[in-house]
């Protein structure tokens, strides 16, 4: 019954777009040395799953995308899909490992700057923070979010946000790419993160799938509070500011900066904050459907999704026995939930005890942007003619801007307690697995196309 049902599958997907990579044969595509801008020439011999991965066309990659939760080893006890594997977890291959967790991650080259700004005078608008881009969009380049990944063998960090792009000439040598990412991955623990499989750790619906031995968690976490910062300097760059609309009144000492400061549109402090959070949920959410797209590419099983529990995780569980990442929160009285600040030395937000004070922590977000590396440090290189020219015609942010923007950060954390005040300083909502799907769940409760092409050829690609 399964050869009959991956015949008809092989049938269904190598139609349309499938048809023109059937075309190439692997015998033919395995002596390909590009795949567009990609270059494969570094890897020798070529593998099979990755001579596929760099051909898989995007809109079957669109299209074939699903959850497909069930992996080897799995079970499903009871019910009308009630399934048990019949194999072993199996772990994903190394390279595909790192294949997936650079597309969710990865720095992909130099970022391009902002064009222009009718009010920055000649200036170049001086918004981004990162001179390189990643493989999803960040609003205005600001690029607070982190990675942090877990499998069998360990729990994992992954920083790219500042990361130098890989030099490779007109295209992009795979190889090099990987291990550029590979060199920046950081062990902070040996063995699975723990995650219990119940509640209120893990969403009833997840606990038969989610984290499973053999996969690979994937997940991005976002330091709101620098993200607020830099927020409160765009609006000062562009001529406003905010107020308390908790409490009803301006932020006191704002009333000095009218000279540059139009505070009858000043925004809503909560209205800020919330255009914050939404701006690092949509960086984390376009990393992990880049993940989701690889996926297919990959043919692993997985699912982008959020039914962890974010405080188990980050380490706000109240178990001894399950300490999650080990971030520093507080707890604040009138409030249910913990405030996180950062995990020391290794992903700290804009906020104090990590940084002095709310003067040290602008000052760090502005130093980000112009000192060494950043993308407003003319000896830092770039995509364009001449860049160092172009790197240093920003507009600077002056020392009064830092004030302004001091002021309205100190207001915030000395009335609230906690900075920002109505949002998280460090936010872990979204996560994407992959692991080695076990197609015969899908050939046994599904019709055929229940999976792609890569997910049927998977083990013979990748063995």
């Amino acid at each position: 019954m399964f050869a009959t049902t991956r015949r008809k599958l092989l049938g269904t997907t190598l139609l349309g777009a499938g048809a023109v990579l059937a075309g190439l044969g692997f015998a033919r595509a395995e002596t390909l040395s590009t795949k567009g801008r990609t270059m494969l020439d570094s890897y020798s011999p070529l593998t099979r799953g990755l001579v596929q991965a760099a051909s898989f066309p995007l809109m079957e990659a669109i299209h074939g995308r699903r959850s497909r939760r069930f992996a080897k080893g799995a079970s499903i006890p009871n019910g009308p899909l009630a399934f048990t594997s019949r194999h072993a977890p199996e772990a994903l291959d190394p390279l595909e490992q790192m294949l997936l967790i650079s597309t969710i991650a990865g720095n992909t080259g130099w970022a391009n700057l902002f064009a222009h700004h009718p009010g920055y005078a000649g200036k170049l608008p001086n918004y981004t923070t990162a001179a390189g881009g990643r493989s999803f969009p960040s609003s205005a380049g600001f690029n607070t979010s982190e990675f942090f990944f877990t499998d069998d063998t360990g729990v994992y960090f992954l920083p790219t946000r500042d990361m130098t792009p890989v030099q490779t000439g007109g295209g992009a040598d795979l190889n090099r790419w990987l291990e550029a990412h590979r060199a920046r991955i950081v062990k902070l623990a040996d063995g699975r993160l723990n995650i219990p499989a119940e509640m209120p750790h893990m969403e009833g619906h997840n606990t038969w799938c989610a984290n499973v031995p053999g996969s690979t968690l994937v997940f991005p976490v976002a330091d709101v509070a620098q993200q607020v910062i830099l927020l409160l300097l765009y609006l000062v760059q562009n001529g406003t500011g905010i107020y308390d609309n908790v409490n009803g009144r301006p932020i006191p000492g704002l009333e000095r900066y009218t000279h540059r400061l139009n505070l009858e549109v000043a925004y809503p402090m909560t209205f800020l904050e919330q255009v914050a959070l939404t701006d690092a949920s949509v960086e984390m959410g376009t990393a992990c459907y880049a993940g989701a797209l690889m996926l297919q590419a990959l043919g692993l099983g997985g699912w982008m999704y959020t039914g962890l529990n974010p405080f188990t995780v980050l380490g706000a569980s109240g178990d001894p026995a399950v300490p999650g990442l080990g971030f520093r929160f507080e707890k604040q009285e009138g409030n249910p939930l913990p405030h996180f600040t950062g995990l020391p030395g290794v992903f700290e937000a804009h906020v104090p005890p990590h940084h002095a004070d709310m003067r040290a922590a602008v000052e760090a977000v502005v130093a980000r942007k112009f000192g060494a590396g950043g993308p407003f440090d003319p000896a830092q290189k770039g995509p364009y003619k001449e860049t160092a020219a172009m790197r240093g015609s920003a507009a600077r942010i002056d020392a009064e801007a830092i004030e302004i923007t001091t002021l309205m950060a100190d207001y915030v954390l000395s009335s609230f307690g906690r900075f920002p005040a109505t949002v998280p300083a460090v936010f872990l909502h979204t996560y994407l697995q992959a692991h080695r799907l076990d197609t015969e769940f899908y050939d046994t409760h599904f019709g055929t196309g229940a999976y792609l092409r890569t997910h049927a050829d998977h083990d013979r690609n990748w063995s």
